[in-house]
């Protein structure tokens, strides 16, 4: 069993952590993202889950915005775009699974 205390960690802004990465599995990413910054326009190859652990941020994607606060999941399919950008000073998780999803690039290297 792994525990981690997300309201104590100490995460740098621009610098993520990744708490856990399995490959064949998931990779779990936590953020601090401060208010004004995003994660800008971009997708994945993964299915991506967003945790909003203290916060608030607006989401754009498939021509939408939401905003949602602390306590919030969202979910993205592969190859959905999205941005994030933080309402107020926010911290977040992000589950990337499986992981790595089909075609991305570390999967290409190892079957190479």
């Amino acid at each position: 069993m792994e525990i981690w205390d997300i309201a104590a960690l100490e995460i740098e802004p621009h610098q993520p952590q990744v708490l856990h990465s399995d490959e064949g599995a998931a990779r779990v990413i936590a953020i601090n993202l401060p208010a004004g910054e995003e994660l800008q326009d971009h997708e994945v190859h993964e299915h991506a889950w967003l945790h909003v652990h203290e916060g608030s941020v607006e989401l754009d994607g498939d021509g939408t915005t939401r905003r949602v606060s602390s306590g919030a999941l969202v979910h993205w399919r592969p190859g959905e775009r999205h941005a994030v950008r933080a309402i107020a000073d926010t911290r977040l998780i992000l589950l990337l699974a499986p992981w790595p999803g089909p075609g991305h690039p570390n999967q290409r290297a190892a079957a190479g």
